[in-house]
């Protein structure tokens, strides 16, 4: 079986999982009582780059870094990621973490409360706040969601660097064609059901947007409240939920090499954040939406209560693909077969924020 790398981010610090074969060890917590939001394995290196947005309650937000695969960390003397004197604020937290593509082999962006974009030129080492986004004519009018205002989803195009993707709770979807230079709405046909107008320009709470293998145009959606697809890079959407036991929830994933493939963990209602039907159950569907499977085999039979958070649920890009999750319960759960079966990590750890994996050739 291949290595791979997995990376658990809880409120209590980082653990570092490692397969080799089909043993799993972990170790940690790495930034003891730091609560890990964001986690980025940059892979276009020789040896892959950990970047970790970490919050300590005592010093703060920061960005720090690996290039030994968590065996020792770096913090810059100066922080990573800060708000400029002009805008008038500080960073809260660090959500996101993203490498670009290979066309940009040096270029990381970082998404953070309050809602912003940063980029990085130097590999996640220090970053620039986009302005253009930051100073958005409709920005006055973004709400903070439940938990927070954050941007929290960053998606860049293969073939296009100057083409990204971002989603901020609660204002939606934006996209940049020119390199940041200038952003537009891109929710078109999500609903935002606790609002008069339901289908706004911009305003929605999106949780989680997930890019599909064969088709970057083809994005995958799950809202506060609905799952939806698109397959014009965010123009319009479509609501794909039909077949869900429930259309809330926050974690949406792709796996890395079939087209149309996708995975959701569905929750109750965003007034009761339990699995929905209080099953442990991971749906995924393989025709872009038009049907959905539960994937369940391995996982708890009884009654279960641990949710999914946003960054939660991630795939590798093994052949065949891992799928994970953690869960608010402590749990870590891996499946090695594309989610068709499915086996306990981990346990006991602190609730699960966010869990990123890869592949690692040496």
């Amino acid at each position: 079986m291949t290595d791979v790398l997995l990376t658990v981010g809880t409120r209590k610090g980082l653990f570092i999982g490692r397969r080799h074969g089909g043993d799993w060890r972990f170790d940690g917590p790495h930034f003891n009582a730091q609560a890990v939001y964001s986690i980025a394995i940059d892979t276009r290196r020789a040896v892959p780059r950990l970047l970790v947005g970490g919050d300590s309650a005592h010093w703060g937000p920061s960005v720090f870094r690996s290039d030994d695969l968590g065996e020792t960390w770096v913090e810059p003397p100066q922080p990573a990621v800060k708000f400029p004197e002009f805008t008038g604020r500080s960073l809260e937290r660090v959500w996101q973490l993203h490498p670009a593509g290979p066309e940009a082999p040096d270029v990381v962006y970082a998404g953070t409360e309050p809602a912003a974009l940063f980029r990085s030129e130097d590999g996640g080492e220090s970053f620039a706040l986009v302005r253009p986004l930051w100073e958005h004519p409709t920005r006055s009018q973004w709400v903070p969601g439940g938990g927070g205002e954050g941007l929290h989803t960053i998606v860049t195009d293969p073939r296009d660097a100057r083409a990204v993707t971002v989603a901020v709770s609660t204002a939606g979807v934006f996209r940049t064609r020119d390199g940041g230079e200038s952003w537009a709405p891109a929710s078109k046909g999500v609903s935002a059901v606790f609002l008069p107008d339901q289908h706004p320009e911009f305003g929605q709470c999106v949780h989680k947007i997930a890019q599909d293998a064969a088709d970057p145009d083809r994005l995958f959606l799950q809202n506060h409240w609905g799952v939806y697809r698109s397959d014009d890079g965010g123009e319009r959407w479509q609501d794909i939920g039909d077949g869900l036991p429930s259309t809330f929830g926050f974690a949406a994933a792709t796996h890395p090499r079939r087209p149309d493939t996708a995975y959701v963990f569905p929750i109750t209602a965003d007034s009761d954040r339990v699995p929905a039907e209080n099953k442990c159950r991971v749906f995924r569907t393989e025709d872009g939406g038009r049907t959905w499977d539960p994937l369940s085999a391995g996982l708890p039979a009884e009654a279960h209560y641990g949710t999914v958070l946003r960054d939660a649920l991630c795939t590798d890009d093994a052949d065949p693909a891992g799928v994970y999750f953690g869960n608010r319960n402590g749990e870590v759960y891996a499946s090695a077969d594309d989610g068709d079966t499915w086996r306990l990590l981990a346990s006991h750890l602190p609730d699960v924020l966010c869990v990123r994996a890869a592949v690692i050739r040496q």
